[in-house]
Protein backbone atom coordinates (compact mmCIF):
# COMPACT_ATOMS: atom_id res chain seq x y z
CA UNK A 1 0.00 0.00 0.00
CA UNK A 2 2.71 2.49 0.97
CA UNK A 3 4.56 1.71 -2.25
CA UNK A 4 1.44 2.99 -4.05
CA UNK A 5 1.79 6.30 -2.19
CA UNK A 6 5.44 6.53 -3.26
CA UNK A 7 4.69 5.66 -6.91
CA UNK A 8 1.64 7.94 -7.15
CA UNK A 9 3.45 10.90 -5.63
CA UNK A 10 6.39 10.32 -7.97
CA UNK A 11 4.16 10.31 -11.04
CA UNK A 12 2.37 13.48 -9.90
CA UNK A 13 5.66 15.30 -9.27
CA UNK A 14 7.08 14.19 -12.64
CA UNK A 15 3.89 15.38 -14.34
CA UNK A 16 4.33 18.74 -12.65
CA UNK A 17 7.93 18.76 -13.87
CA UNK A 18 6.77 18.04 -17.42
CA UNK A 19 4.32 20.95 -17.10
CA UNK A 20 7.20 23.29 -16.31
CA UNK A 21 7.55 23.26 -12.53
CA UNK A 22 11.35 23.47 -12.29
CA UNK A 23 11.48 21.99 -8.78
CA UNK A 24 10.35 18.65 -10.26
CA UNK A 25 12.36 18.84 -13.48
CA UNK A 26 14.43 15.74 -12.75
CA UNK A 27 13.65 12.20 -11.68
CA UNK A 28 15.88 12.38 -8.56
CA UNK A 29 14.29 15.64 -7.36
CA UNK A 30 10.77 14.32 -7.97
CA UNK A 31 11.68 11.08 -6.23
CA UNK A 32 13.01 12.99 -3.22
CA UNK A 33 9.67 14.75 -2.88
CA UNK A 34 7.74 11.51 -3.40
CA UNK A 35 9.78 9.80 -0.70
CA UNK A 36 9.05 12.77 1.56
CA UNK A 37 5.30 12.31 0.99
CA UNK A 38 5.63 8.60 1.76
CA UNK A 39 7.55 9.38 4.95
CA UNK A 40 4.90 11.82 6.17
CA UNK A 41 2.29 9.09 5.68
CA UNK A 42 4.36 6.39 7.40
CA UNK A 43 5.49 8.73 10.19
CA UNK A 44 1.89 9.62 10.98
CA UNK A 45 1.26 6.00 12.00
CA UNK A 46 3.80 6.43 14.80
CA UNK A 47 1.48 8.91 16.51
CA UNK A 48 -1.96 7.43 15.74
CA UNK A 49 -3.78 6.07 18.82
CA UNK A 50 -4.70 2.38 19.01
CA UNK A 51 -8.38 3.25 18.63
CA UNK A 52 -7.77 4.14 14.97
CA UNK A 53 -8.11 1.00 12.89
CA UNK A 54 -8.09 2.28 9.29
CA UNK A 55 -4.30 2.38 9.23
CA UNK A 56 -1.36 1.06 11.23
CA UNK A 57 -1.19 2.79 14.59
CA UNK A 58 1.28 3.36 17.42
CA UNK A 59 0.35 0.10 19.16
CA UNK A 60 0.94 -1.88 15.94
CA UNK A 61 4.38 -0.35 15.56
CA UNK A 62 5.27 -0.98 19.21
CA UNK A 63 4.49 -4.68 18.65
CA UNK A 64 7.01 -4.66 15.77
CA UNK A 65 9.88 -3.62 18.03
CA UNK A 66 12.01 -6.62 19.02
CA UNK A 67 11.75 -7.39 22.78
CA UNK A 68 15.47 -6.70 23.28
CA UNK A 69 14.93 -3.01 22.48
CA UNK A 70 14.08 -1.06 25.65
CA UNK A 71 11.38 1.63 25.77
CA UNK A 72 9.64 0.41 22.61
CA UNK A 73 6.95 3.09 22.74
CA UNK A 74 9.53 5.89 22.99
CA UNK A 75 11.54 4.32 20.17
CA UNK A 76 8.43 4.32 17.95
CA UNK A 77 7.79 8.00 18.70
CA UNK A 78 11.47 8.82 18.05
CA UNK A 79 11.54 7.02 14.71
CA UNK A 80 8.36 8.87 13.71
CA UNK A 81 10.05 12.18 14.47
CA UNK A 82 13.15 11.08 12.54
CA UNK A 83 11.01 10.16 9.54
CA UNK A 84 9.34 13.59 9.62
CA UNK A 85 12.71 15.34 9.88
CA UNK A 86 13.99 13.19 7.02
CA UNK A 87 10.99 14.19 4.90
CA UNK A 88 11.68 17.85 5.59
CA UNK A 89 15.36 17.36 4.77
CA UNK A 90 14.50 15.76 1.42
CA UNK A 91 12.30 18.67 0.37
CA UNK A 92 15.01 21.24 1.10
CA UNK A 93 17.61 21.00 -1.66
CA UNK A 94 20.37 22.22 0.64
CA UNK A 95 19.84 19.33 3.09
CA UNK A 96 18.74 16.63 0.63
CA UNK A 97 22.09 14.88 0.47
CA UNK A 98 22.43 14.59 4.26
CA UNK A 99 18.76 13.61 4.62
CA UNK A 100 19.05 10.87 2.00
CA UNK A 101 22.11 9.37 3.66
CA UNK A 102 20.57 9.65 7.15
CA UNK A 103 17.33 8.05 5.96
CA UNK A 104 19.21 5.18 4.32
CA UNK A 105 20.91 4.59 7.68
CA UNK A 106 17.56 4.80 9.48
CA UNK A 107 16.02 2.26 7.10
CA UNK A 108 18.94 -0.10 7.76
CA UNK A 109 18.43 0.35 11.52
CA UNK A 110 14.70 -0.40 11.14
CA UNK A 111 15.40 -3.63 9.27
CA UNK A 112 15.58 -5.79 12.45
CA UNK A 113 12.09 -4.59 13.47
CA UNK A 114 10.75 -5.62 10.07
CA UNK A 115 12.46 -9.01 10.30
CA UNK A 116 11.12 -9.51 13.84
CA UNK A 117 7.58 -8.50 12.78
CA UNK A 118 7.65 -10.99 9.90
CA UNK A 119 9.11 -13.85 11.94
CA UNK A 120 6.81 -13.20 14.93
CA UNK A 121 3.77 -12.75 12.63
CA UNK A 122 2.96 -9.26 13.90
CA UNK A 123 -0.15 -8.02 12.08
CA UNK A 124 -1.30 -4.44 11.45
CA UNK A 125 -4.89 -3.68 12.46
CA UNK A 126 -5.54 -7.36 13.07
CA UNK A 127 -4.90 -8.15 9.40
CA UNK A 128 -2.51 -10.65 7.95
CA UNK A 129 1.17 -10.08 8.81
CA UNK A 130 3.47 -9.26 5.90
CA UNK A 131 5.85 -12.12 5.13
CA UNK A 132 9.60 -11.66 5.28
CA UNK A 133 9.96 -12.21 1.52
CA UNK A 134 7.90 -9.04 1.05
CA UNK A 135 9.32 -6.92 3.88
CA UNK A 136 12.98 -7.32 2.94
CA UNK A 137 12.66 -6.12 -0.68
CA UNK A 138 10.55 -3.18 0.54
CA UNK A 139 13.29 -2.09 2.94
CA UNK A 140 15.96 -2.54 0.26
CA UNK A 141 13.83 -0.39 -2.08
CA UNK A 142 13.55 2.39 0.52
CA UNK A 143 17.28 2.30 1.21
CA UNK A 144 18.08 2.43 -2.52
CA UNK A 145 15.64 5.29 -3.13
CA UNK A 146 17.01 7.29 -0.19
CA UNK A 147 20.55 6.95 -1.55
CA UNK A 148 19.49 7.59 -5.16
CA UNK A 149 17.74 10.89 -4.39
CA UNK A 150 21.02 12.30 -3.11
CA UNK A 151 21.93 12.62 -6.83
CA UNK A 152 19.70 15.69 -6.96
CA UNK A 153 21.61 17.39 -4.17
CA UNK A 154 24.95 19.02 -3.74
CA UNK A 155 26.93 17.11 -1.13
CA UNK A 156 29.21 20.12 -0.63
CA UNK A 157 26.16 22.17 0.45
CA UNK A 158 25.52 19.62 3.20
CA UNK A 159 29.14 19.82 4.27
CA UNK A 160 28.94 23.63 4.41
CA UNK A 161 25.96 23.32 6.75
CA UNK A 162 27.93 21.01 9.02
CA UNK A 163 31.23 22.91 8.87
CA UNK A 164 31.43 26.41 10.39
CA UNK A 165 32.37 29.21 8.04
CA UNK A 166 35.97 30.37 8.11
CA UNK A 167 36.51 33.86 9.48
CA UNK A 168 37.36 36.45 6.86
CA UNK A 169 41.02 37.33 6.50
CA UNK A 170 41.98 40.71 7.99
CA UNK A 171 42.21 43.49 5.45
CA UNK A 172 45.76 44.51 4.53
CA UNK A 173 46.85 48.12 4.96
Amino acid sequence: MIELVLASALLIFRLLGALGVRRFASWPASTAHALAVMLVVTASAHFVPASVTVMPNHADLVRMVPPVVPFASAVVYATGVLELLGALGLVLTRTRWAAGIALAALFVLLLPANVYAAVANVPFNGGEPEPLWLRLPEQVLYIAVAVWVTRSADSTAALRVLRPARPAAPASR
